[in-house]
């Protein structure tokens, strides 16, 4: 997905820095939501699950097409694969990405936050 020159940049270098001093060092959890081409959901679907920070797919309806879980060891990383290699895959129309910012409850078991 290429942006033209006249494009603002997806997050603006304020945001970036702070998103960068508070994960900068810790895991870094996001829910990606993903609209595809309709006819592309199932090979969009097939070809994410390839990536191995993504712990969960799951084709929805509604507004989102598909909802990804990812888990990353630092936000630089988190940074890369939406900017850099989820664009890569075929059929992705548009993004968006929502960082956790704390688990109550995941795989089944209640977490204390």
């Amino acid at each position: 997905m290429e942006r033209s020159s006249e494009e603002k940049p997806p997050v603006s270098r304020a945001v970036e820095n702070a998103f960068s001093k508070v994960w900068a060092d810790e895991h870094v959890t996001a829910l990606v939501a993903l609209k595809v081409e309709t006819s592309e959901a199932d090979t969009v679907a097939a070809e994410v699950t390839r990536f191995a920070e993504v712990e969960d797919v799951f084709l929805v309806t509604g507004d989102t097409d598909i909802f990804l879980k990812v888990r990353f060891p630092h936000y630089d990383e988190l940074k890369e694969f939406v900017l850099r290699r989820l664009p890569a895959v075929k059929g992705i129309r548009e993004t968006k990405t929502l960082l956790v910012v704390t688990a109550y409850k995941e795989g089944g078991e209640a977490r204390r936050p």
